[in-house]
């Protein structure tokens, strides 16, 4: 008999295909041997179709990825991504003589974007944590600590907390996006043993999180003006339920390094935000994640990227442990739609990144980044 569909076994399924099909297809396929970088993207033929440039931010991530992989024991490609990790800082990093690391690189591996990008460098502080888990080398800890300088003299204003998202600046808005991946960074740190300071600036993005990203009645806004300010009048600002899962999963998983108690105000806020997610970001017919809704919950996008299914199993996961009864009936099933809507046996380790609202695949390609999100709502279920 034939092996068993992933949605017919949706924990075990997920697991075996992560470790026995799509990790050791980003590796390979998705990996150039002489550059030492990874592609960015794959075509549904598993042929790489890369974009003139590579972004600082995707090798981040594939690297995290398969350091943790390799440290959580699901793959022997720890050296290739360490090595990756290696080349990495010495082509991005200080590229142009300049503080930071830059944006992207050109095939001839000089930088093709020198602009300091806050989202990119949150990434690479993940990659530098989880790096540093996997070999030891303490070189990766003070990569971080000196990147974490930089970030505080490029990014760094004296307006209401947090920091800019680019150097030089592309418009007049703030966005949420790249502080909360610069929480989960400062949360990475701290759970390697990197040091205290970072859980105090984690703390500090998690205070600013509570503060001004979240609006009332729960929902998460995107665009904010330079003073945190809704960037739109009520009802009528962008949130994406996949980053309120996000940030309701971040803000438990500081309490829990931090030792925040059930009802400290972290909990509370992750719970809140849980409960916007549930009731505005998902179909509770099929448990798909739509793009986007307002911040008073009216549908915006019935597109559903393939990142936000997994930002939700996460959290369902994250709940579930915790207790939670309807997370806990809920899970297997979104796990196995999610299966069953994006990974098509036929892409044997592959991804569909975006459907429509009728559930057909509207891009003909594999983003690497998309790795990143899968393997860790796959690591929460366990």
């Amino acid at each position: 008999m034939g092996e068993r569909p992933v949605e017919a076994q949706p924990f075990g399924g997920l697991r075996h295909w992560l470790a026995q099909a799509a990790l050791p297809l980003w590796i390979d396929a998705g990996f150039d041997p002489v550059r030492r970088l990874f592609h960015e993207r794959l075509g549904f033929d598993g042929v790489p179709c890369n974009p003139p440039a590579l972004r600082l931010m995707v090798q981040a991530r594939q690297i995290a990825t398969y350091v943790r992989a390799a440290d959580d024991g699901h793959t022997t490609a720890g050296a290739t991504a360490l090595a990756c990790m290696a080349q990495v800082r010495q082509h991005y990093w200080r590229a142009d003589g300049a503080p930071g690391w830059v944006f992207s690189l050109a095939p001839d591996g000089a930088p093709a974007d020198t602009r300091r990008d806050l989202y990119a460098h949150a990434f690479i502080l993940y990659a530098c944590a989880w790096s540093y888990r996997l070999s030891g080398e303490r070189t990766w800890l003070e990569t971080a600590r000196q990147t974490v300088d930089e970030i505080t003299t490029l990014f760094g204003t004296t307006q209401i907390g947090g920091y800019l998202d680019t150097v030089p600046g592309q418009d007049d808005f703030r966005r949420q996006n790249p502080h909360m991946h610069l929480l989960e960074a400062f949360l990475a740190l701290a759970e390697v043993g990197g040091g205290e300071m970072y859980l105090d600036h984690a703390r500090a993005l998690a205070m600013l999180g509570m503060r001004h990203f979240m609006l009332p009645g729960g929902a998460v806004g995107e665009l904010f003006t330079p003073l945190w300010q809704p960037s739109a009048p009520p009802g009528q600002n962008r949130t994406e339920p996949g980053h309120v899962f996000e940030w309701a999963w971040l803000l438990a998983e500081y309490a829990r390094l931090a030792g925040e108690g059930a009802d400290s105000s972290f909990m509370c806020a992750s719970a809140q935000l849980h409960a916007f997610g549930m009731r505005h970001g998902v179909c509770p017919d099929t448990l798909a994640v739509c793009d986007a809704v307002t911040d008073q919950g009216a549908p915006l996008e019935a597109t559903t990227r393939i990142w936000q299914q997994t930002e939700f199993i996460r959290q369902l996961a994250r709940r579930a442990a915790g207790g939670d009864g309807g997370a806990q009936d809920l899970l297997a099933p979104a796990c196995a739609r999610f299966a069953r809507a994006y990974l098509p046996p036929g892409l044997r380790g592959g991804w569909f990144d975006r459907l429509g609202a009728d559930g057909a695949p509207l891009d003909g390609y594999m983003p690497a980044s998309s790795l990143y999100h899968i393997y860790g709502a796959v690591r929460e279920i366990g």
